[in-house]
Parts: C-alpha cells; structure tokens; sequence
C-alpha cells in the first residue's frame, strides 16, 4: 500500500493520502479521549504519542503534532500505523449511530425542508446537511449561495438561530468543507 505525504504550510500538521482512500462518510476530527474511542485508527495514532488532533476525510488523514516532536521520529511510526490499521480491514471509524441520532437527524432535514429551504431556493440556491456531531451541524450551501458575501451570515444569523431555537441539541451550524 502507498501513502503519500504532503507537508502543510504549518510546520506541526502533516498530511497524509493513502492508496485507494478511507471508507468513511464526511469528515471527522479527533481530539480528546471521548471523540478517539469513535475511530480505532485516531486510537492506534494518539497512543504513539505526541499527537495532538486527528483529521479524517475520504482521501486524507491529517495528523496534528505536539510541539516538541519531530516529524523524522513520528512520520514512519504514523505510516507503519496507517499500514497495519488499514491492511487488518478493520472499521476506521465505529458507527456510533443509533435511533436517536436519526430521529435527530430526521428533525433537523424537518426543519431545513419546511423552513428554510425555501427560501434559500427562491434566491436560487439550496441547502443540504452533510453531516451531524458533537452539536454541530455540517451544512452545504449549493447553487447561487457558493461564493456569495452574505452565505456566512445566512448560515449564522439565519440557518443557526432557527436550528438552535427548534432543536436543542443543535449548538451550532457550520459550513461543510470536504
């Protein structure tokens, strides 16, 4: 298996794009006990030490580093990790779902079809949920909303206030970046 590494302008965070990508919906990050017992694989990577966040998305893995570790110590740690993790066929991320995460689900696909939806269709866009977690929803803007000034403030002043009022769980809407 081949995995190819791409530094990132911040000296502290490396990426890393293995062959034939992740089988994982979305994206996820892993930064604490409680967020890491969801994804075996950000497990496996925070118990080499000095990690200090985990990034998953489809095609990438972005690793965060503590301070004072060196990339030369932990980069083939991290891909003989990844190698092992993914050649074992094991779940890179646990389905944590259960019936109230879909009827959350389910609320908040309610809301956005009923109340907002339409009219963020009358100005020629749409809206569609990409994910849910940790309170936060993951909202795409499509059609005349991509590029426009006022999306950032729809998406806050707009979408966020409505959930947020409606559904308590919600604590906050952002936008969703692959």
């Amino acid at each position: 298996m081949q995995i190819e590494i791409q530094e990132s302008v911040d000296k502290n965070i490396m990426h890393f794009y293995p062959e034939g990508g992740l089988k994982i919906a979305g994206s996820s990050e892993y930064s604490d006990a409680k967020s890491i017992r969801k994804s075996p694989l950000a497990e496996a990577l925070f118990d080499l030490g000095g990690i200090r966040s985990v990034m998953m998305t489809p095609d990438c893995i972005s690793v965060t580093k503590v301070e004072n570790i060196s990339w030369d110590v932990l980069k083939p740690q991290i891909l003989a990790e990844i190698m092992d993790f993914l050649a074992s066929g094991a779940e890179v991320v646990l389905d944590g779902k259960n019936a109230d995460d879909d009827e959350l689900l389910k609320k908040i696909e309610g809301l956005l079809s009923a109340r907002i939806r339409p009219a963020i269709q009358k100005d020629g866009g749409d809206i569609k949920l990409k994910h849910f977690e940790d309170g936060i929803a993951y909202v795409e803007l499509q059609g005349k909303c991509v590029g426009c000034p006022y999306a950032q403030r729809t998406l806050k002043d707009g979408v966020e206030k409505l959930l947020k009022t409606y559904i308590p769980e919600v604590k906050a809407v952002e936008k969703y970046e692959e």
